[in-house]
């Protein structure tokens, strides 16, 4: 075997085609499939570990967690042979429990599982035209019974079991609800179908004989023991603002070229959105999961209505509803959360709710946010980032940071982080994505799409365009080791293009089919490129010639790969061998033993291969190839490994494939240690920005700053008008607490007075009282003594009777035991007897089996299922006799019980008298100790009232002082009123001169409003000219963009136009070709606004704007100066006041 071990590392990826795809293995691990594999994810340590499929697995079908969480049921198609595969997921790593792979019934496959509540019994159901359900003890593999569920090949979509019962199966599909019960050895339906037929896509079991049924047409069911109890109707909701954005989206259609219905870019996806657009009003509810308040059913694409029982007994009614938010990055916004809910479920403790969609993106949503915030709307959020969704086409990686660029047909290019495991960038654009390459420092990107290639910078948070090339259909494409120079493959030609100046270095030309893979030398002064020709060619770029040349025309080669020193060349095709080449002739052949290899790549030290087949495995080899079977083969993706590629360090390896799916890997030595680096040199931190982004986020804190500043001032004189407030009310509360005291003073009198007349009566009162209770006590005890006499006589009868009775059913009981222990002896005598005659038989056929085998074995069988059988019937017959033996122990019972219960109701009665004594002498006890507070507060009023007394003298005292104090004051009083009336006199003359001062206060105030409104003015005009550049930048964004529109219609005429011109020979082509031209230029040309911009216009746009910003700063300038003016004059009236 090969000393090379890969170990799967991380998987990006989802496959949503599989029923069940999602599930909880506890609170923070969920399990799902992604490539060929069931990878259990934590939801905060974010790690992952892979339980794989089968080997040689042509994928997963369905999924199936058992309800304690132990087990975990997959269905593949392995060589074509449908398989179950039973984990147990408590062990670490999962390990195989069951495999059932053969099958006493037809089937081509399982399309959906589900075990029993106790976990020991499975139930499958095939697909069409079998249609079987089959119910299993699956740690015996012994089949329980098989019934057929449909006659009419409809597909079945789900299968349950009864969340209580063990026997009760529930299956939905096209026009298919039926319920089944095991019973005797069969599956029997217990419902028959009334009403028309539906198309039930889900259902789920809300309590043990309920069960919730969704359609395809937006109708929910409530059915109870099959019998339909409620159903509702589920309209299609749309946004609030997606109304004015169809209305926009209408408007830019005559900008924008969508292809035709007979196009070949119109993917079968577009085709089915347009078809579900049409049925918008109809929701599918395509999947259906239950929790302790209610369940959660899908309502169309996007969206998740949560449903509550009502109060009554069988409604339920809408809670709540969570969308699938739009994503601003994809190349239509709006249309991106319009995506199918394929399985939902919720978390043990019902915390969470995890939803996958037909896009393979997973969401999730915590149900406490519901009762939080219920009046706003709610949204799912991805579980970690968007995930491609068709499959991915291009993979490329870098030398000076750990990212990972991918391109798939989803119109998606994605930079991934493979140290961190995380989604860095992505971005969604019109055209399909064929080809991706990374810039060796990891700033750029470029990618070939549908109709360009385009050389991108990968700034901070997004992909922006840097430059367009008019390479159309470019499969391929990839930057030099040095990052100079890139080729771009155009069909059968190589364009090699420079970096730094976009020019078109060279073209190699040379293959007859398209060329499918293209890698650099080392020193990037070779290429190598293979074709569907069966060429591998090696160019030089210094002459822009082949150097050397292998033709094989019986092989269609996918891939290609070099070694380090650029010696030996590796190539991989359809005739499912691995070539060496060197110096234009195949040095030797290795098989692959019944695969297609697809992809290929090298390790930078050369003594590593790694193949990528048709089959999604992947295969580890060490150099020099090995002739035998000598490597080791994994199981990766679900589909063909598209391409690979192995890190600078040999430490990772990446893979991706049809199905959606990119995978890390681990490159260890046979021994388990990682490679490791020659050169410990980190990766780069750096990252780009635009100029415009920077100077936007400090404008941004430049505002927020002064925002803050005003703020600090707002609040500063808010709390001075505070101070100001509260100070008042201080006063104002003194004022009312010393009228309030005065008040109370006079209360507190009257209250004394009001006291000692309570005091009298009470007194009275509780004399009174004593003399009653005395009184009543005495008859009460009285009455009693002779009710408990009759009591005891009473209940001795009783109890003689009670023994009568139970004696005479001690009786009864011991004669039935008796009689059953002699059936059972009887019946055990003659079944031995039957065994013993059975046992004789099986060893005069096990003398006549040493000949025949075969018929041995199935004579064998037949026996244990006629015993199984009989021994089931023998059970069925003794638990119906012993229930019919309990049911009338029962009776006796009940009759006893009655006794005891009269019994027990007299014993109650005398207690309860009992305790109606003891009630009487608690009260009293309590009317005693009421007594005693009572005198205790009287006691407590007392000392009070003496308190007070004392604090009315003291308060005296202190009004005599003061009322001296008052008759000083007075004598102080007539002698400042003689001094205020002499200066008074010295007041008048400069009264005088404050009015003149408050005149001129006057007159300064009116200048202060005249600059003000100055002020506002040139504001005004500071807005109205502000206002007048953004227009003028809108229009001018405007003119940009129609530009760009031209110029990418002009480019599509020309190369429409070097097309026609090659049928130069060829009058009849070239009249169909400019036939075409005209029809698709000039009706367009109808549609897109075709504006020249001419010199003169740029000039006087520029002369306008010179104008304007002249203007503004003239502007700016006098708001200074006046500002200043301003402070002056403020200064000033400050210094005169």
């Amino acid at each position: 075997m090969s000393v090379i071990v890969a170990q799967s590392l991380h998987i990006f990826g989802l496959r949503s085609r599989v029923a069940n795809n999602v599930c909880y293995f506890d609170e923070q691990i969920i399990i799902y499939p992604s490539g060929n594999s069931c990878v259990k994810y934590h939801l905060e340590q974010k790690w992952q570990k892979f339980i794989p499929g089968s080997e040689k697995s042509q994928g997963m079908l369905a999924l199936a967690m058992s309800p304690s969480r132990r087990y975990l049921a997959i269905s593949e198609t392995v060589q074509e042979k449908p398989t179950i595969t039973i984990y147990e997921l408590s062990s670490v790593p999962c390990k195989k429990r069951k495999v059932l792979s053969v099958f006493d019934f037809p089937v081509q496959e399982f399309v959906s599982l589900a075990f029993s509540p106790d976990s020991k019994y499975l139930v499958a159901q095939t697909g069409p035209p079998e249609s079987n359900l089959a119910y299993w003890m699956w740690e015996k593999q012994r089949t329980m019974a098989i019934v057929k569920t449909d006659i009419q090949n409809n597909p079945v979509y789900q299968v349950s079991f009864n969340p209580q019962d063990n026997t009760q199966v529930c299956i939905t599909g096209n026009g298919i609800f039926k319920l089944f019960r095991y019973t005797e050895g069969t599956l029997k339906q217990t419902n028959f179908q009334r009403g028309e037929p539906q198309n039930y896509l889900s259902h789920a079991w809300l309590t043990e004989d309920r069960v919730m049924v969704g359609t395809d047409t937006g109708k929910l069911f409530l059915f109870e023991s099959g019998d339909l109890r409620w159903e509702t109707s589920i309209e299609c909701k749309e946004r609030p603002s997606e109304v004015e954005k169809d209305e926009l989206a209408h408007e830019s259609e005559s900008l924008i070229e969508f292809p035709t219905a007979s196009s070949p870019d119109l993917s079968s996806e577009m085709l089915c959105e347009a078809v579900g657009q049409q049925q918008a009003s109809l929701p599918q509810i395509s999947a259906i999961a239950a929790y302790s308040k209610g369940f959660a059913c899908s309502a169309g694409p996007g969206v998740v209505l949560l449903f509550e029982k009502t109060e009554e007994k069988e409604g339920y009614r809408e809670n709540r509803e969570i969308r699938i938010p739009q994503d601003q990055r994809t190349s239509d916004p709006n249309q991106s959360d319009k995506q199918d809910v394929m399985c939902m479920c919720f978390s043990p403790s019902e915390e969470t709710l995890l939803i996958s969609t037909n896009k393979n993106q997973l969401y999730i949503f915590t149900m406490s946010s519901t009762e939080i915030i219920k009046g706003e709307p709610a949204h799912f959020e991805y579980l970690n980032f968007p995930l491609h969704s068709a499959a991915i086409t291009g993979l490329d990686i870098c030398i000076r940071k750990p990212l990972v660029a991918t391109c798939s047909l989803d119109r998606s290019v994605r930079i991934w982080n493979y140290e961190t495991n995380t989604l860095d960038l992505y971005k969604e654009y019109q055209e399909e994505a064929y080809a991706v390459s990374l810039h060796p420092t990891g700033l750029y990107v470029l990618a070939g799409f549908s109709d360009k290639l385009r050389l991108m910078n990968l700034l901070i948070d997004d992909i922006r365009t840097f430059k367009d090339f008019t390479v159309r259909g470019c499969r391929e494409c990839t930057f030099s080791n040095g990052g100079h120079l890139f080729a771009a493959v155009n069909g059968n030609v190589i364009h090699i293009y420079s970096t730094t100046s976009f020019e078109n270095v060279n073209n190699l030309k040379g293959h007859n089919g398209k060329v499918r893979s293209v890698i650099w030398s080392a020193d990037d002064n070779k290429l190598i490129s293979c074709g569907t020709d069966g060429a591998v060619y090696e160019w030089s770029l210094l002459t822009g010639k082949r150097e050397s040349e292998c033709v094989l025309k019986s092989c269609s080669y996918s891939g290609v790969a070099i070694s380090p020193d650029a010696k030996i060349i590796f190539a991989v095709g359809s005739d499912q061998t691995l070539k060496e080449i060197s110096d234009s002739s195949i040095l030797c052949e290795v098989p692959t033993f019944d695969v297609t290899y697809t992809a290929i790549v090298v390790s930078h030290s050369g003594r590593m291969v790694f193949t990528g087949t048709s089959m999604g495995t992947i295969r580890s080899m060490k150099y020099p190839l090995p002739v035998h079977k000598e490597f080791n083969e994994y199981q990766a993706h679900a589909g063909p490994v598209t391409k690979m590629s192995i890190t600078c360090d040999d430490q990772f390896l990446l893979t991706v494939s049809e199905d959606g799916c990119l995978l890390i890997w681990k490159v260890y030595d046979k021994e388990g240690r990682g490679l490791k680096r020659e050169k410990e040199v980190g990766y780069a931190d750096e990252v780009l920005i635009t100029k415009t982004d920077m100077e936007e986020k400090t404008q941004v804190m430049l505002e927020l700053k002064t925002r803050v500043e005003e703020l600090k001032m707002e609040n500063e004189y808010q709390l001075r008008l505070k101070d100001m407030n509260y100070n008042e009310k201080m006063k104002e509360l003194t004022e009312k607490f010393i009228q309030e005291m005065e008040s109370l003073k006079t209360k507190n009198q009257v209250l004394k007075a009001e006291k000692e007349k309570k005091e009298l009566q009470y007194q009275e009162q509780l004399a009174e009282l004593m003399e009653k209770q005395s009184r009543e006590v005495q008859d009460l005890e009285s009455g009693n003594n002779q009710k408990l006499l009759l009591e005891y006589e009473k209940y001795q009868e009783l109890q003689v009777k009670s023994q009568r009775m139970q004696e005479e059913y001690e009786k009864q009981l011991h004669d039935m035991e008796e009689t059953k222990n002699q059936a059972l002896e009887e019946l055990t005598e003659y079944y031995e007897a039957k065994l013993h005659e059975k046992t004789t038989l099986l060893e005069e056929a096990q003398d006549d089996a040493r000949q025949q085998l075969q018929e041995f074995e199935e004579t064998k069988k037949q026996i244990e299922e006629d015993e199984d059988r009989e021994i089931q019937e023998i059970k069925i017959k003794y638990e119906r006799r012993l229930r019919e033996e309990r049911e009338s122990n029962l009776r006796l019972k009940g009759e006893t019980g009655i006794m005891r219960k009269k019994f027990n109701s007299l014993q109650k009665e005398i207690e309860e008298r009992s305790n109606d004594i003891e009630t009487m002498k608690m009260e009293q006890q309590k009317l005693q100790s009421v007594i005693k507070s009572l005198e205790k507060d009287i006691l407590g009023l007392k000392r009070e009232i003496q308190e007070r007394d004392e604090t009315i003298q003291d308060k005296e005292k202190r009004i005599y002082d003061l009322k001296k104090k008052n008759q000083e004051l007075e004598k102080f009083k007539f002698v400042l009123d003689y001094k205020i009336k002499e200066l008074k006199k010295q007041i008048e003359p400069r009264e005088n001169d404050i009015k003149a001062m408050k005149e001129q206060i006057q007159e300064m105030e009116r200048e202060l409003e005249r600059f003000h409104q100055q002020n506002m003015q040139l504001e005004l005009n500071i807005t109205e000219l502000r206002q007048k550049l953004k227009a003028t930048d809108r229009e001018m964004h405007k003119e940009q963009q129609k530009e760009r529109d031209m110029e990418a219609l002009v480019k599509r005429f020309k190369t429409d136009l070097h097309n026609c011109v090659g049928f130069i020979q060829e009058p009849k082509k070239l009249k169909e070709g400019i036939r075409e031209l005209y029809d698709k230029y000039v009706q367009q040309a109808d549609m897109v606004e075709i504006v020249g911009v001419d010199t003169d216009l740029q000039q006087e746009y520029t002369r306008q704007r010179e104008h304007l910003e002249r203007n503004l700063a003239t502007l700016k300038k006098k708001v200074v100066k006046e500002s200043e003016i301003h402070r002056a004059d403020n200064v000033r009236i400050m210094q005169m006041k």
